[in-house]
């Protein structure tokens, strides 16, 4: 019953919508973009009008103010930002039992350079959304600090924090405080067992507590994230989703994505949107949410108990990336902890932006040509010219979920 969201043809940039194939070095237009003028600075830092780099977004005619533009007339408008790399969970479909090596806290980036980066987003390049992630960004002693200097700069910025929910009830009420909108909570199951075994850690009822807390103190409308595993917390879906309504809260089913450490992930062994759409009304009624999409990457549905049809209980949202892909409409842009811009979930190529910031002489006009040159080179799909994960060409990033930062 779900809405075949895939990637539009190769034969054209962008077949379906107002884009243009580039010619004469301008880039395509996307809906809204002014067509490009004077070049904006080249990627390796200052540069005269006209002495852009070949190749990059500048050389193709975009300026400043066409945002992080890319080639297929997509922009970037939804900022990712890891905090750091470190998590204080093992899930299975993440890390490895044994953790992975930490980045060295002067690899990471500081506190003024995270605020400094977002201001760089919203003032110069059109970024209006930002989720703050990691790894666990909780474990950051600064958090609070960083929120609330982000805050100060932009007052209406939406902030939203993604996390495993270990130490939220400590922190729920300084977060709020220091102006976090909403956050979201990875939670897989309401079972301590099963819990134990899917992260490895017999944490749940420290993470039902920062939940409960978030909620008392009112962080926003709070989003549940889960992923479901053949043969370990699948057949809970229903009971997670009765759950979630029940408290007010929005849940939402990611299918497993190949970006686990041990590289076990296959396509016949993952659970699919349709899986758990079929699974989900067997105890609910399921009707598509009348809101626009908005490039969400999460296709949402109104929930009715079908004891209760006539009553809409709740919405849950089922993010598809590997059997229903939304990448023609991805607005997202990613910065690992380490200050480098994926462009994509899926890339195996990485843009470093802490030596810019780290060079006393460039300033934020070279940090922002240097990222839209990384996403004007942004894949079409899945880190390839079409969408196909798990497809014999697809090859998994060296990088875990825990170290891109979701």
């Amino acid at each position: 019953m779900g809405i075949q969201l895939g990637m539009p043809s190769i034969g054209s940039p962008l077949t379906g919508t107002a884009a243009v194939a580039p010619s004469a070095g301008r880039p395509p237009a996307a809906p809204g973009v002014n067509a490009p003028g004077v070049n904006a600075p080249a990627v390796e830092g200052p540069a005269d009008e006209g002495s852009a780099v070949p190749g990059s977004a500048a050389a193709a005619g975009v300026q400043a103010s066409d945002g992080l533009l890319d080639r297929y007339g997509r922009r970037a408008s939804d900022m990712r930002l890891s905090l750091t790399d470190k998590c204080n969970l093992r899930c299975t479909y993440c890390m490895p039992a044994e953790g992975l090596d930490w980045l060295a806290k002067d690899k990471v980036l500081t506190g003024a350079e995270i605020i400094r980066l977002v201001g760089i987003g919203v003032s110069v390049l059109g970024v209006r959304e930002l989720r703050l992630t990691g790894g666990e960004p909780l474990v950051r002693a600064d958090l609070v600090d960083i929120v609330a200097g982000i805050r100060a700069n932009h007052p209406e910025l939406p902030i939203s924090l993604t996390t495993n929910g270990l130490g939220l009830d400590k922190k729920a009420q300084a977060l709020k405080d220091a102006g976090l909108t909403r956050i979201n909570v990875s939670l897989d199951t309401l079972h301590p067992d099963t819990f134990a075994q899917l992260t490895r850690r017999p944490f749940l009822s420290r993470v039902l507590a920062g939940v409960e807390e978030a909620a008392r103190v009112g962080l926003g409308l709070i989003k549940i994230n889960a992923v479901l595993m053949r043969g370990i917390n699948d057949v809970e879906s229903p009971d997670l989703l009765e759950w979630a309504v029940s408290h007010g809260f929005e849940l939402r089913f990611i299918e497993q994505m190949p970006l686990d450490a041990d590289h076990g992930w296959t396509r016949d062994g993952m659970i699919t949107a349709a899986e758990i759409r079929s699974r989900l009304e067997r105890d609910f009624v399921l009707t598509p949410d009348p809101r626009r999409r908005d490039g969400a990457p999460a296709e949402r549905w109104e929930v009715r108990r079908r004891a209760a049809p006539e009553i809409v209980a709740g919405t849950v949202g089922i993010i598809a990336s590997v059997t229903e892909p939304f990448c023609a409409d991805c607005r997202r842009t990613r910065i690992t902890a380490e200050g480098k811009v994926r462009s994509c979930l899926f890339s195996h190529e990485e843009t470093d932006l802490l030596g810019l910031l780290r060079t006393p002489e460039l300033g934020d006009a070279e940090v922002a040509a240097r990222w839209q040159d990384a996403m004007w080179g942004k894949p079409k799909a899945h880190g390839m010219d079409h969408t196909g994960l798990g497809d014999a060409d697809y090859v998994q990033p060296d990088r875990t979920m825990s170290a891109i930062g979701g």
